[in-house]
């Protein structure tokens, strides 16, 4: 209700109340019109990427803790029948009740995750904008909208990888895996290397360095990931799988660290929701 409206009450015959600023007077009594403009909520761009963090991070630390004390012999079972000691990803979320729990956690990241990604983009246009020579600014345009993207695909396919169990569907549950590892690697390649374009004209993008080395950590942890894979698979040796789970463990680990970077580039800002003041209600 904007102040220029008119409201008529009418309580009985002989009381009639008007209303012409923002209150109205009903039998001695004061009701304030709430006009809802200005800003109603606001959050940290810091806590949303912490939340984005530890819902993943502490769903796995609680799977893996609970299902190594109660149910340890689920865990350990490999396709070789092999001695193991660590299990896999897969294994400590693929059992009840810890695949709830993980499912569930998975869910709630999913939107931060996503609006994380949406604002990165936004980040590296506005950074692009400032790069003077065209060559560079169109290739950084096309890196960042390749960051864009694969994020994306890292999503569902994390989302993929979460709710088709390798215990339900392991060739379905296999293939989205690859895809996930895949498009997480592309999408550190392209944010490690645009924050690399344009800094001898516009700021560096502050977390670039860390970006680097995490995506060598999860090229590294991929490549013993494969060889240890293929040595369980293949030749079925002891302890294998066990190397392949720590690969595995390095790579999630490098992903979370390299989606909560985003605190250092953005570290003061904060997602809001306001009325604007000269908007009108009819």
């Amino acid at each position: 209700m904007g102040n220029d409206a008119q409201v008529e009450i009418t309580t009985n015959s002989n009381n009639r109340v008007t209303d012409r600023t923002n209150e109205i007077n009903i039998t001695n009594r004061t009701v304030a019109i709430l006009d809802y403009k200005g800003l109603l909520w606001s959050c940290s761009l810091r806590k949303i990427c912490l939340t984005a963090l530890w819902l993943p991070l502490g769903a796995l630390m609680f799977c893996y803790v609970t299902a190594s004390i109660f149910q340890a012999d689920d865990i350990h079972e490999t396709h070789c029948r092999v001695y193991n000691v660590v299990p896999s990803i897969s294994a400590i979320t693929g059992i009840s009740p810890q695949r709830y729990v993980w499912r569930i956690c998975i869910a709630y990241h999913l939107g931060p995750r996503l609006l994380i990604g949406s604002l990165y983009y936004n980040y590296h246009r506005e950074r692009t904008s400032y790069i003077t020579e065209e060559r560079m600014r169109n290739l950084a345009t096309k890196l960042g909208e390749a960051c864009y993207w694969l994020n994306l695909i890292e999503l569902f396919a994390l989302t993929g990888v979460t709710y088709v169990s390798n215990r339900e569907n392991y060739f379905i549950h296999e293939k989205i895996f690859i895809v996930f590892m895949i498009a997480t690697l592309l999408h550190m390649l392209c944010r490690a290397r645009v924050g690399c374009i344009g800094n001898d004209s516009v700021e560096p993008v502050r977390t670039n360095k860390i970006v680097w080395i995490l995506f060598f950590v999860a090229i590294a942890a991929t490549l013993g990931l494969i060889f240890f894979f293929l040595r369980h698979r293949l030749l079925c040796r002891p302890l294998a799988f066990t190397w392949f789970s720590v690969c595995e463990y390095i790579l999630a680990t490098a992903n979370m660290a390299f989606h909560a970077v985003v605190v250092r580039d953005l570290p003061v800002h904060e997602l809001q929701v306001i009325c604007p003041t000269h908007h009108k209600t009819k």
